[in-house]
């Protein structure tokens, strides 16, 4: 017959049959650099034989750490958030840690109060996750304890900071647009605040310039992040340049729109205009007439490598920067027909 619960092994039971004291025992289980190899072999055949299994509230009494991490984000129900928690809770999962979610929601106080809350229930560290891969004010001289960031670049570069590289992203973008051999390129994307915005430009111009081209219509059309902006900028576009062969787009509702005004007007797809949208975002990409060329930023495994960052920061590693995660190019109809 199975223990009863009432019956269930001790470490007081491992430590006796072993031979040593409590203490010993306790150390020898959790790896502590103080026991003799000898012995922690015969602790550890000892808690085999007795089917030990250590209790997770005592390990982290004895470890002084409860392998417990608090993910606080501004904006859970944002397209960009859950991926990464996936990705972040996935690699802490693996590792046997439990995660504490907290959604501020944008409130500053909202914020403090679960930062008190989360070092209340004693967390190991902390994982930041941002909106919008911008800079944000750093939260980290209020938490004693590890802390990375994630989506977001924390404004103190002592801290470490994982990030979508929108740069490298637009990079792929238009030079998988120059391989396709187009010449006139245009650019519609969101408002010019986002420095996600203003980074893809930045690349875009760099890609542009070093194969002897210039932006189709003079400048980047910054507006909204919406197909309602797309279909509009298209028409902008195509009247200030009728020769554009192409349009890389900020994500995919704008690339979705500009394929709609595209369509409207006459122009084949990709045949006329090849179009590059940004994000990857299903219910778009996909759907989109034609499906979309776009870049993916692999959401899931930057909070996947932003987990990682910080079980080096629990073991005593101190990184600090800022982690550029790359993006990938997702090739469809759009660019290439079948």
């Amino acid at each position: 017959m199975g223990r009863r619960r009432s019956d269930a092994v001790t470490l007081s039971d491992v430590a006796r049959l072993a031979g040593v004291s409590i203490s010993t025992a306790s150390k020898a289980i959790n790896a502590r650099d103080e026991v003799a190899p000898a012995t922690r072999d015969r602790v550890l055949r000892a808690a085999a034989e007795l089917s030990f299994q250590p209790n997770a509230l005592a390990r982290g009494l004895i470890s002084g750490r409860t392998r417990t991490i608090g993910l606080l984000t501004d904006e859970l129900g944002g397209r960009f958030a859950i991926p990464i928690l996936l990705g972040a809770e996935n690699a802490l999962a693996n590792e046997q840690m439990s995660v504490l979610l907290c959604d501020a929601r944008g409130d500053a106080i909202r914020r403090r109060h679960y930062i008190s809350t989360l070092l209340a229930r004693q967390v190991d560290g902390f994982i930041i996750l941002g909106d919008d891969n911008d800079i944000r004010p750093s939260l980290t001289r209020d938490i004693p304890v590890p802390v990375v960031y994630v989506y977001c670049e924390s404004s103190d570069p002592t801290d470490l900071s994982v990030i979508a590289d929108d740069e490298g992203g637009a990079r792929l973008a238009v030079e998988h647009l120059v391989s396709l051999q187009r010449k006139h390129i245009g650019h519609i994307t969101g408002p010019q605040t986002y420095r996600a915005a203003r980074d893809r430009v930045t690349a875009l111009h760099r890609v542009l310039g070093e194969h002897g081209l210039t932006l189709a219509g003079g400048a980047p059309l910054y507006g909204e992040w919406s197909q309602r902006w797309g279909r509009h900028a298209a028409r902008m576009l195509l009247a200030t340049d009728p020769d554009v062969d192409a349009v890389f787009c900020g994500n995919d509702q704008i690339a979705t729109g500009v394929a709609d005004t595209l369509t409207d007007m006459g122009k084949r797809i990709p045949e006329d205009v090849a179009i590059v949208g940004y994000d990857n975002w299903e219910e778009f990409a996909a759907d989109c007439r034609p499906p979309l060329t776009t870049v993916d930023l692999d959401l899931e495994r930057l909070g996947t490598t932003a987990a990682r960052y910080l079980f080096d920061a629990l073991d005593g590693q101190r990184p600090s920067g800022v982690i550029r995660h790359p993006c990938r190019l997702v090739v469809r109809e759009s660019t290439s027909p079948r």
